[in-house]
């Protein structure tokens, strides 16, 4: 386990918190530097996410006997329980407070689509977001997980050729051309695939620990980014976010053992989930009690910090756990006849 990736995770899931604060409480509308730093490059959050996720999908599975049903099961168990549990809170909000929620309306046939992970428009006319607004980088992740089951058909050393070429006839032909939704021609799905060059370039020994270099390296990063906005995505700010991991990977003996950090980064996928729902509610009270903006934020922070704890604890580790010991128990019943 990398502890590096550990803190770059929790950075990326409360920059996208922040993000999504200025949204719902500001429409985006921000006042001073601050404000506008997080709405103009609080997204970039995903893109770190992607090329993360890429990394660790590569790493975790290399050299490894898998199975694709079994691989596609791991991935379900460890992304679905928690989406399903937090979009049927949010289709729950909508239905008792969209009134009093701008561009917010709830639509059963939308709600399935959601947690089948298919893309398609929001009732409310914004795009192709589903329920839980950000569960739109799970279609994304999903559909990267599907395509990155087929690499275990082949021989390893042709894997990630199958892969790369899986995506880009997936998003370049398919994609464009109608067979699939128009969702996943968007090029920020390339990410996943600077994050498996990362794993390559990590098992090769290329990158190498330090300390002026990797700062370097971020600063550099973090410079394109602020000045680039995400018209060409991958290239703006998938390409930076790229230099921000390889970054922290070489700075990992400045990360490493901090048990502080492997817990942010263990709750960050909830902390991802929860948050929409926890600055909704806080905005929905501050309005209906005059409160500042900030001064509920201030709130929020923490609410979502505890939720999210709680949330990896009992939702994602405690399901996981109960699911992979089923599947290994069917698994077992299945070869006891073969051996007999």
């Amino acid at each position: 386990m990398l502890y590096s990736l550990q803190a770059l995770r929790a950075f990326a899931a409360w920059v996208v918190v922040c993000h999504h604060f200025m949204q719902i409480f500001f429409d985006f509308h921000a006042s001073g530097p601050i404000g506008r730093l997080f709405t103009e490059r609080g997204a970039v959050g995903v893109d770190i996410f992607f090329v993360i996720s890429g990394l660790v999908i590569y790493l975790s599975t290399r050299d490894k006997d898998i199975a694709p049903r079994q691989f596609m099961l791991q991935r379900l168990l460890r992304i679905v329980p928690a989406y399903w549990f937090y979009t049927a809170l949010m289709g729950l909000l909508m239905l008792a407070a969209s009134r009093w929620m701008p561009h917010q309306v709830f639509e059963w046939q939308h709600l399935l689509l959601s947690l089948l992970f298919i893309p398609a428009e929001n009732p409310g006319g914004y795009g192709m977001y589903p329920t839980l607004n950000v569960g739109w980088t799970l279609n994304f992740e999903m559909f990267f997980y599907a395509l990155f089951a087929l690499a275990f058909f082949v021989r390893q050393r042709h894997q990630l050729i199958l892969v790369s070429v899986a995506l880009l006839i997936a998003s370049e032909v398919l994609g464009r051309f109608g067979v699939l939704s128009t969702f996943y021609s968007n090029n920020i799905i390339y990410e996943f695939l600077l994050g498996i060059g990362i794993g390559v370039a990590y098992r090769r020994g290329l990158i190498r620990e330090g300390l002026w270099l990797p700062l370097t390296v971020l600063a550099a990063a973090c410079y394109a980014i602020y000045h680039l906005d995400a018209s060409s995505r991958l290239l703006h700010w998938g390409l930076p976010s790229a230099l921000i991991v390889l970054a922290f990977i070489a700075l990992e003996p400045y990360f490493r053992g901090n048990q502080l950090l492997k817990v942010l980064g263990d709750c960050s996928y909830s902390v991802y989930l929860i948050h929409v729902l926890v600055l909704w509610s806080g905005w929905l009270i501050s309005q209906r009690l005059q409160l500042d903006p900030y001064l509920t934020f201030a709130f929020c922070v923490p609410l979502i910090a505890l939720a999210s704890w709680a949330s990896y604890q009992w939702l994602e580790r405690g399901l996981y756990r109960k699911g992979r010991a089923l599947m290994e128990a069917r698994a077992e019943e299945n070869r006891q006849p073969a051996l007999s």
